[in-house]
């Protein structure tokens, strides 16, 4: 059997490689990939793995952004650190998925089911959105202000009055409505989990913005999109074509 492992932390990879290959030898990890942008190019120049096991959470954005631009015929897990409430969307609909960290004992159950129904081998991508609307349901209490250092002073910004994050030379900073700008010690990874994904969007891998921060939208080279932000950035900013989907359907929702 060979499996995908689509996983942003390098050590849970590696980790859950090594579970994999003790649980059965003869399984085969052909690839590990830890982007959406990066899941989508190994999907299409690879022949199709038997088995997905995806993480929700990557480094660039949820993982059914991948879903969205392909749709493997293969079966799925989950890796997941979310509530029952929403482990009982993937019961329901018959997809495995393993709580976060994943244990080899969960792990071999969820091979083993794999191996029973192997003959249902077509995913049904429906549900596939109907566990994003749920995911993104159960988890309500998102972040609602962070602190900022200010001098020797500390600052509280609501949320509803940011714009975007963004990164550079290795820090993170924000940029408020009013155009100041504050950095922050937070990965944009970290502050992509944070936020409500109704108001927030991880456009590439140095932006994190706000809906309503979106000025201009442009079509750019080879089906990508180049954004105009408000406050302006000298920054050309650009989203990649197999995000741009994704990103047209927040816009539209």
């Amino acid at each position: 059997m060979k499996v995908l492992i689509i996983e942003d932390e390098a050590l849970a990879a590696e980790k859950l490689q090594i579970m994999l290959n003790e649980i059965d030898h003869e399984l085969e990890v052909t690839g590990i990939t830890k982007s959406v942008e990066g899941s989508i190019q190994w999907l299409e120049n690879n022949p199709e793995p038997d088995l997905i096991i995806c993480d929700i959470h990557l480094s660039d954005s949820l993982c059914f952004d991948i879903f969205t631009v392909l749709k493997p015929k293969c079966p799925i897990i989950f890796a997941t650190a979310y509530d029952q409430y929403a482990i009982q969307a993937f019961e329901v609909n018959s997809i495995d998925y393993l709580l976060k960290p994943v244990q080899k004992e969960k792990l071999e159950n969820s091979l083993k089911k794999f191996h029973r129904l192997k003959a249902k081998n077509t995913m049904n991508f429906s549900d596939l959105n109907q566990i994003a609307n749920l995911l993104n349901q159960s988890n309500k209490d998102y972040k609602s202000r962070f602190l900022v250092k200010v001098g020797t002073k500390i600052k509280s910004i609501q949320v509803n009055h940011i714009s975007y994050f963004f990164t550079h030379d290795k820090m993170t900073y924000i940029v408020a409505k009013d155009g100041k700008k504050y950095p922050i010690d937070h990965t944009l990874e970290e502050i992509d989990n944070l936020l409500d994904p109704g108001q927030f969007f991880r456009i590439n891998r140095k932006y994190v913005i706000h809906i309503e921060s979106v000025n201009e939208i442009h079509p750019y080279f080879k089906g990508r999109l180049k954004l105009s932000l408000n406050p302006a950035m000298p920054d050309d900013i650009v989203i990649s074509s197999e995000k741009t989907p994704a990103f047209k359907a927040w816009l539209d929702k």
